[in-house]
């Protein structure tokens, strides 16, 4: 697929302008998207990936197009579980709600420019060394192994640049609404938003060493795996208050992510014994074996996808994580008094808490109870009613 140089500029000139407009008329006022906002806005940017991916599919060919949008779907679940990341570190250093968009941003242009900087240096690596198609395909089964093995969503934001920062460098704990920098006592120090996007853009770069050999495995055509990979970041932002309340529902998330990443690891290596010129494997010789073609890869894809989003939604054990996860970030958020200055929203959060509480009340005992830390839960939620009734009461 040969692709000139002015249609590569006009798409990179497209992604900024999205980028800019983004953040001059969304992000640069702080405030609190409203969930007509998000929808409106997650939907336009499904929708441009979507008219770019049937222009690429009728310009292009089938072979483009299907790669295109194997690769974009598979990229914008990857990009679901970078949320709970993103949801873990933003909750960890208690963001104030409207300031999250510009830390959510910035997580989003980092991603862009570190993935791009993987996807044109995965591209060399494998033109000039075939065997990468092996080495890929075995970080992508033991990364499917991992998400098998964990319970949950690490905190990344006490990661080790976090602590030596802490340590060695004048920081705050306190916000000075979006600064990076303020002055305390007279001196300049940092704010605790620096380092939880320090935390963000250190959790992007992990995430790559993942997603990029992930779309390899489906496309080796650097366009689509650029424009691919872009346009499932782009409208994250809007996703993560959209999916707001509901990414703990999605229980079987990372199974199913776990199945995906490992068939196209063994796609990958697939690929690789049918290309295979590393001497130690058949003598240098490609092996005869059955390759995996895209239609097949994108019909994986979906259905594994389909199937563990309908898997999660129908679970009573998923309803019952929710309904908990939501009451504890909900109470923890009213307790918090630096979570937001808009009272009404303060209120909204407190209406949302006594939502919850009737959800679980109607639970059956044995879900509930399965929950992590229910008992510290419980003792928060107690905690945020005494404080709204000593507010109420004067």
């Amino acid at each position: 697929m040969t692709v000139p140089g002015w249609l590569w500029a006009a798409t990179i000139v497209f992604i900024l302008l999205l980028v800019a407009y983004d953040f001059f008329f969304h992000v640069r006022k702080a405030h609190t998207p409203t969930l007509k906002e998000a929808s409106i806005w997650s939907a336009l940017y499904v929708g441009i990936a979507l008219v770019f991916g049937l222009g690429l599919w009728l310009l292009g060919g089938h072979q483009a197009g299907g790669e295109y949008f194997a690769g974009y779907i598979t990229e914008k679940a990857l990009s679901v579980d970078n949320l709970f990341v993103f949801l873990v570190i933003i909750s960890s250093f208690r963001v104030p709600r409207e300031d999250q968009q510009k830390v959510l941003l910035f997580g989003i242009v980092f991603a862009l420019i570190a993935r791009t900087g993987f996807i044109f240096l995965g591209a060399q690596l494998i033109n000039t060394f075939a065997w990468m198609f092996y080495l890929f395909g075995l970080i992508l089964l033991l990364t499917a192994g991992n998400m098998l093995k964990k319970d949950d969503h690490s905190d990344d934001a006490d990661n080790f640049i976090i602590r030596l920062a802490k340590r060695f460098l004048p920081t705050t704990d306190k916000y000075d609404g979006d600064r990076l920098f303020t002055v305390q006592d007279g001196k300049r120090v940092l704010t605790p938003m620096l380092l939880v996007m320090v935390a963000i853009g250190g959790t992007d770069i992990l995430f790559a060493l993942d997603s990029i050999p992930a779309i390899y495995g489906l496309t080796q055509e650097v366009y689509i795996v650029f424009t691919a990979t872009a346009f499932s970041l782009l409208g994250l932002r809007q996703l993560y208050f959209l999916l707001d309340g509901l990414l703990d529902r999605l229980i079987y998330l990372s199974y199913g992510l776990a199945a995906i990443l490992g068939f196209i690891g063994v796609k990958l290596i697939l690929h690789a014994l049918h290309e295979n010129n590393v001497p130690f494997v058949n003598d240098g010789q490609p092996v005869p074996v059955v390759e995996i073609s895209t239609q097949l890869s994108l019909s994986v894809i979906i259905g594994v996808l389909v199937l563990t989003v309908l898997m999660s939604l129908f679970s009573k054990a998923g309803k019952a994580n929710t309904a908990v996860s939501n009451a504890r970030r909900h109470a923890q958020n009213y307790l918090n008094p630096d979570y937001t200055s808009d009272e009404f929203e303060r209120e909204r959060v407190f209406r949302l808490l006594l939502d919850e509480e009737k959800q679980i009340a109607g639970m059956e005992k044995k879900y509930r109870d399965r929950v992590k830390d229910i008992e510290e839960i419980r003792a928060r939620v107690a905690e945020a009613h005494e404080l709204h009734t000593r507010i109420t009461r004067f």
